[in-house]
């Protein structure tokens, strides 16, 4: 197998730095008095705190409660699934995110993350159709693009080895699998 970096869209601040901030769309809550969507984002901020400081069960359990709060607000959930990546619980991050894009599709961030986690227990099928619904929802997110590169690179590889396990004298196939492993071993 190609070792390769798969990067997770970990920073919830890149994915929703902005919407915390402002108040959830109507369409996403409804009717919500400013003080609930200050103490809202007041508490995501504590909890990415929680976050760097890596107390990781503190945190989890508050978000929780704003999920409980608000089911249908993705920022808590998308955190709680980066926080139990983080943690290297990834059948847990996992559900996470397949309950993130069942619910919210649009979002390329939660498909990108699940794409890297199913990439490392070395599902690449799953992992590229992920990753081309990241792309599909948001053509401009070059971190999925490079991460589907990744998958790629190692899909070939795969197959270049397959190639020669069957044709031990195939010449062709052993360098371009070279090639692919020092492309892949190159990348910072």
């Amino acid at each position: 197998m190609v070792a390769t970096a798969f990067v997770l869209a970990a920073s919830i601040e890149s994915a929703f730095a902005a919407e915390a901030e402002k108040a959830p769309t109507a369409s996403a809550t409804p009717e919500i008095s400013e003080a609930a969507r200050k103490a809202y984002a007041d508490s995501m901020r504590e909890a990415r705190a929680l976050l760097e400081q890596k107390k990781y069960d503190d945190a989890i359990a508050r978000l929780d409660k704003l999920t409980a709060e608000r089911p249908r607000e993705p920022q808590a959930r998308f955190l709680k699934a980066v926080a139990l990546s983080d943690q290297k619980k990834n059948d847990e991050a996992i559900v996470a995110y397949r309950g993130l894009v069942a619910d919210f599709p649009e979002m390329p961030e939660p498909h990108n993350n699940l794409a890297v986690l199913y990439a490392q227990k070395a599902e690449l099928a799953l992992a590229r159709d992920e990753l081309l619904l990241a792309i599909s929802t948001a053509p401009d997110y070059a971190l999925a693009h490079e991460n589907l590169g990744d998958v790629y690179a190692q899909l070939a590889a795969e197959q270049y080895q397959r190639t020669i396990d069957i044709d031990k004298r195939n010449k062709t196939a052993a360098v371009k699998l070279k090639t692919v492993r020092d492309a892949v071993q190159a990348a910072p």
